[in-house]
């Protein structure tokens, strides 16, 4: 336990870390990746370009700072920070490395705001928390290894099977090179791969949710290749999966991992809510409950720009048309001429949770998000002002989902 000198010095650095918190994460990246270089492989070298990382970790370390005396409260966080850390490979003796530089940021970053009183008293605290998480990445370890068909680490994989699903999404199917089996996983969980990156001369990790039911030979992702925006670079991993790894191609992949899943052990109504490629890891739950004949009331409600993105249209119409306790409501941006109402589409516009309460709203349901942030924002407020309770809703965003310590 730490001191209550040591909280109270940590917690007093919690203003400076929320003005200055990008600052030092910047520069405590450029520092470790200057003197341990072999963990560029682990770091998503497009979130350190974008800056996602660093706002990411600026943002845990300000929380940390923050709730010290009571760290219990950032336990979904830290549930998430874990599952990320065991599916990138993180091990126990990274974080000497990490605190090293961290603290050398810290005193580097804050001149002499950073007496040694306050290192310490941060030391003391990065130990603390350090222990914690290498405790709980250890036990998911070990769960992976126990499972049949589990492994640690990467794992080579090959690609049996390359489908495109639409004009940016294409689904991967893989299998062990090894011809040993594949692990069970909850539906809603997802992969990392891994892939050489030549313009980077590096290997680079990527997560991708798995999309569809587990209990097969096979595992399945589908990639949204990531074009280039006005502020962003294209996605390395995922146009280097498009446009250069085909059908025999080997890929490293590391367990399936993730807090975000269905509840199996619910007889709760499901609505499914997705946004863009968001929609993957529900696919990948609608198929289980399906595969499994469950005959709860599910509800799959779906948004993206256009016919063109809509991945996966046939086979989610396919399952609403021939179960009865499934009903899928699709919202496009941009309606084009051929788009038929009540197939390709049945709204105008981005998801409106308010104008189909009737659908989408079920009674003592558990809700599922998935899509990017302000998709998220916008649902999940719609959602509590619609009388759901917290609780009851379950959500997952794509991102860089808490930064590896």
């Amino acid at each position: 336990m730490l001191s209550p000198e040591v909280r109270a010095l940590v917690k007093a650095t919690a203003p400076v870390l929320k003005t200055h918190g990008v600052a030092l994460t910047r520069h405590f990246y450029a520092r470790m990746f200057e003197h341990n270089p072999e963990l560029k492989h682990v770091f998503n070298q497009g979130h350190q370009a974008g800056g996602q990382q660093q706002h990411a970790l600026a943002g845990a370390v300000t929380a940390y700072a923050e709730h010290i005396d009571d760290p219990s409260v950032l336990a979904p966080v830290v549930t998430r920070i874990v599952h990320k850390h065991v599916s990138l490979g993180i091990r126990a003796e990274h974080y000497a490395i990490v605190g090293k530089h961290l603290l050398a940021s810290i005193r580097e970053v804050l001149g002499e705001a950073a007496t040694d009183e306050l290192v310490d008293a941060w030391a003391a605290a990065y130990g603390q928390l350090a222990d914690l998480l290498i405790a709980e990445e250890s036990r998911l370890y070990a769960e992976s290894a126990a499972k049949p068909g589990g492994w640690t680490g990467w794992r080579a994989f090959r690609i049996v099977g390359k489908q495109p699903e639409s004009a940016e999404i294409t689904s991967f199917y893989l299998a062990p090179s090894d011809g040993g089996k594949v692990p069970a996983y909850r539906p809603g969980q997802y992969l990392s791969v891994r892939v050489y990156i030549p313009e980077l001369g590096l290997m680079q990790p990527r997560q991708y949710s798995l999309s569809d039911a587990p209990g097969q030979d096979r595992l399945r992702i589908s990639v949204k290749r990531e074009a280039a925006g006005a502020q962003t670079p294209a996605g390395r991993v995922s146009n280097t999966l498009h446009d250069r790894l085909q059908e025999g191609d080997v890929l490293d992949v590391a367990p399936p991992q993730g807090d975000f899943y269905l509840q199996e052990d619910s007889d709760a109504p499901v609505v499914l809510l997705s946004g863009g490629v968001g929609l993957t890891p529900m696919v990948s739950m609608l198929n289980h409950l399906v595969r499994t004949d469950d005959k709860r009331q599910i509800r799959f409600v779906h948004g993206c720009r256009n016919r063109a993105v809509h991945a996966m249209r046939d086979h989610v119409n396919r399952i609403a048309a021939e179960r009865g306790n499934v009903r899928k409501t699709v919202f496009y941006e941009e309606v084009g001429h051929a788009d038929k109402a009540g197939e390709d589409y049945d709204h105008r516009g981005r998801v409106n949770l308010r104008a189909i309460a009737d659908e989408a709203i079920v009674p003592g349901a558990d809700y599922y998000l998935c899509g990017p942030a302000p998709f998220m924002a916008a649902q999940r407020s719609a959602l509590l002002e619609l009388g759901v309770e917290p609780a009851r809703i379950h959500a997952e965003a794509f991102g860089t989902g808490g930064a590896p310590a």
